[in-house]
């Protein structure tokens, strides 16, 4: 039987967002359970308790490599917190009562505090769009905005002197990802902001010095995501670690953290990603030598006295929070995400490659299964597990539904088809306008390697994803169908033309990129679009969906399945109550494992001579 049930892959917590007191003894960080998200605090020594202590009203969730959602007093009194209710909020460590400190609502919320180095006033974003400064002090004043015309703008941060806020900001239909700039304005409102937009270049996540007025942030201008350093006159702009591996992964959202500053600024520590696979390494400003400090994915870093937190996972490595001693690098566990009982079943993927269509190359990880589905000496059945963005990646991380399947006889590929991160800026640009072509052609290239190379039973190779991921396992099913027994599509994209309508703001102009504007490109769109062809699908498919989904609307999946029913096929449908664009629920993983397994069961596993 196998030892990882579903009821695993859906409960423990997650952790995201360790931060430290300046004094480095301290980290506060956010544990989410069933849905719900609270601080906590903890002592970083080996004795260190938890304690709860977040107020009414809750903080906003975070992704466990990002944040953007409380920053410390500098005392470490207490905390700045964006709340689910569109304010930040003053909550004491010690108890008592938080003190609303902003006044906006859940349409344009506040988020991403960085509290000033004198601990007076805080800098943040509101709604996505405008940067300003507000009084942590109960004055009455009216916050500051420092943001010009941008269209949407990230992460604010302070100069160690208070004078200046840098953040990094971007005008549509670019994504973060594809253009945009860092600028540092006075922190009174008044005086002119310096922009630095390197031309057909990203950045991200710039951050002063702790001493000084150096800025350090991750620019692809040279072709990858690289660490550089701006020095204090904003004119001598270079990578401090020029190499082909990515320091960081796309802008999804507020507060990623995969760099930080040591506290006499004469160091940083930051993430490599090595084809999937993660490092933490550490370098010197005045060499620019690197020293590697420890493998797996590191997120959410950030270094204070002699101690240096991160969110920590890999594949043999269930997901938590740890602290590195910075004199020795010698590693302590604060906490720990995931339920028990992972490990003893838990394997590293192989590194794949494979030629596409046109000879590029494409890549990939594929993980073994733990028990041969049929016996001794027969192929797996194989999980095309494609993920979502489309602009993304599966790193090599705790991912508990692949070692799920892969103990129910399942091998698993997940492809890094081009428009993925982790593979330079050329690679994950490849994909502008071919959004519905080039990943669909990339994939399926990847299941005829699976065949040819022997990974897998030819009759039994099965794509699934979410989202972006979805859309490109139902252009498979409709233009590679010979190659795939079934399809599973979690709230994956059917129309492109209803999706460039009614998406959330974040992403209304991302399809300008991906496919091409309107009108001009209404074919593409067209042909593009699963609910076009769906005549084409004849494999059984299960669409799964949340009801309140802002990004993909639960209507395209409802109108493709009425679709492919009015045409006889084999589609199974169901629909989560109250969930959006992902699962928050315990309940509904469990749920979306046991009703796929058993899809894949029926569908899938019996025998087909």
């Amino acid at each position: 039987m196998p030892r990882i049930t579903a009821a695993m892959v859906a409960h423990g917590r997650g952790l995201a967002e360790p931060r430290l007191t300046r004094d480095g003894r301290t980290v506060a960080f956010l544990s989410t359970v069933g849905g719900t998200t609270s601080l906590v605090v903890r002592d970083v020594g080996p004795n260190g308790v938890e304690r709860t202590v977040t107020a009414d009203p809750a903080p906003r969730g975070a992704p466990a490599y990002g944040g953007g959602v409380f920053d410390w007093l500098p005392d470490g009194s207490g905390l700045v917190c964006a709340a689910g209710d569109g304010n930040l909020w003053m909550v004491p460590v010690e108890g008592g009562a938080p003190r609303r400190i902003t006044d906006h609502t859940k349409a344009m919320p506040a988020a991403a505090p960085a509290v000033a180095p004198d601990g007076r006033r805080v800098a943040y974003t509101v709604g996505q769009q405008h940067v300003a400064v507000a009084s942590l002090v109960p004055d009455g004043a009216w916050p500051v905005r420092l943001s010009g015309s941008c269209d949407f703008c990230f992460d604010p941060c302070w100069r160690a002197d208070g004078e200046s806020v840098a953040w990094h900001e971007w005008d549509v239909p670019h994504m973060p990802w594809d253009e945009s700039r860092w600028v540092v304005a006075p922190a009174g409102g008044n005086g002119t902001p310096v922009t630095f937009a390197p031309p057909g270049a990203a950045v991200q996540q710039p951050r002063f010095a702790p001493i000084g007025s150096s800025l350090a942030y991750l620019g692809d201008a040279t072709g990858w995501l690289n660490l550089w350093v701006s020095g204090p006159g904003r004119d001598s702009e270079h990578p401090l670690v020029a190499e082909p591996h990515e320091h960081g992964g796309p802008a999804w959202g507020q507060g990623q953290r995969s760099f930080a500053w040591s506290p006499d600024g004469s160091r940083i520590a930051f993430t490599r990603n090595e084809a999937g696979h993660g490092r933490l390494a550490v370098a010197d400003l005045a060499t620019g030598a690197t020293q590697d400090v420890a493998k797996a994915v590191h997120g959410g870093l950030d270094w204070r006295g002699t101690t240096l937190v991160a969110v920590r996972s890999g594949a043999k490595t269930p997901t938590q929070l740890v602290a590195y001693d910075t004199d020795t690098w010698e590693r302590r566990v604060l906490a720990v995400g995931p339920v028990a009982g992972f490990e003893p079943v838990l394997a590293e993927p192989e590194l794949v490659t494979w030629a596409a269509d046109d000879g590029a190359t494409v890549h990939g990880r594929l993980y073994r299964p733990t028990v041969p589905a049929f016996g001794a000496g027969t192929l797996p059945p194989l999980l095309v597990w494609i993920h979502g963005g489309p602009s993304g990646q599966w790193p090599v991380q705790f991912l508990p539904r692949i070692p799920y399947f892969c103990e129910r006889g399942w091998a698993v590929l997940v492809p890094d088809h081009r428009g993925s991160t982790g593979f330079g800026r050329s690679y994950q640009q490849a994909l502008r306008e071919r959004w519905g072509e080039l990943d669909v052609s990339d994939c399926a290239a990847g299941m005829r390697a699976a065949t040819t190379r022997g990974w897998a039973d030819p009759r039994r190779i099965v794509p699934v994803g979410g989202s972006a991921g979805g859309f490109t396992v139902l252009n498979l099913l409709a233009h590679h169908g010979s190659l795939c027994a079934a399809g599973v599509s979690l709230y994956g994209v059917a129309d492109l033309f209803e999706l460039d309508e009614r998406t959330h703001r974040f992403e209304k102009h991302y399809n300008a990129t991906l496919v091409g504007a309107l009108p001009a490109a209404a074919d593409r769109y067209r042909e593009r679009s699963p609910i076009t062809v769906a005549d084409r699908i004849t494999a059984p498919l299960l669409l799964l969906h949340g009801t309140a989904d802002e990004v993909v609307p639960v209507e395209q999946t409802r109108d493709l399945a009425a679709r492919l029913r009015g045409l006889g096929r084999t589609v199974e449908v169901h629909e989560y109550d109250g969930e959006g664009h992902g699962w928050s629920r315990p309940g509904t993983v469990v749920d979306e494992l046991e009703r796929t397994d058993d899809f894949l069961r029926r569908h899938v596993l019996r025998w087909r001579p």
